[in-house]
């Protein structure tokens, strides 16, 4: 025990936590907008529910924690239920993605307001906190540009589908559950690993002066 790095647990801390949430919220972002649109197979299955043990897949969750990009336990849905089941099913694969975008504008924001009053109060608690704001706004837009990837089963294949001929799509999305070894493929060659950095680094770059708002308004309250 004396020679245990313990920064290593709360490095894996202040990304398992954010990861759940992110995971969680993701998930039931696809659920609700479902049930929405008429579905309700999500919510008999018990998957509009903010326990994360119910949405999880745990390569996933430890691929989200190791590598910043990773996916959950695919909320079922059955499209025959929606009005118009290529756009509803294009809607519900949207939802998910665009929950993980509100919360990395929200948590960018809440980052902001943060980091000036833990830097000031300078302890270990205050700073990690606001660390963790940091990774979850990270992590949680990882997770929404590597789902919006065109391949199946990701959610922008859903997306991408949904403008083709139905006979196309119909043909397509048997075959989705072989998209995973596509990702596999690209993932061992380095192909998406360089795709979604980049992108994540932009939109991140993009998205950071909510921040520097959000940290303007803290050092005003300091200073009143």
């Amino acid at each position: 025990m004396n020679g245990f790095d313990f920064s290593v647990l709360t490095d894996l801390l202040l990304s398992a936590i954010p990861a759940l949430l992110c995971i969680t919220l993701h998930e039931m972002g696809h659920g609700f907008v479902a049930y929405l649109l008429g579905d309700d197979t999500a919510k008999n299955a018990g998957r509009l529910t903010l326990n994360p043990l119910k949405h999880i897949d745990p390569f996933g969750l430890l691929m989200l924690i190791t590598a910043h990009v990773g996916w959950a336990k695919p909320v079922p849905v059955d499209m025959r239920h929606f009005q118009n089941p290529k756009r509803g099913m294009a809607i519900t694969a949207l939802a998910g993605p665009g929950v993980n975008i509100v919360i990395t504008v929200v948590f960018l924001f809440l980052y902001g307001l943060a980091f000036p009053f833990a830097t000031r109060a300078g302890t270990t608690l205050s700073l990690t906190l606001a660390e963790l704001l940091l990774v979850t706004a990270h992590l949680s837009l990882g997770l929404a540009l590597f789902n919006l990837l065109p391949i199946p089963p990701l959610d922008g294949s859903k997306v991408l589908f949904s403008v083709i001929p139905d006979e196309s799509y119909y043909r397509l999305m048997r075959y989705e559950r072989y998209g995973m070894l596509l990702l596999f493929a690209l993932a061992y060659f380095g192909v998406t690993g360089r795709l979604l950095s980049g992108a994540i680094n932009a939109v991140f770059d993009f998205l950071w002066p909510l921040a520097e708002w959000g940290a303007s308004l803290s050092y005003q309250l300091i200073i009143s």
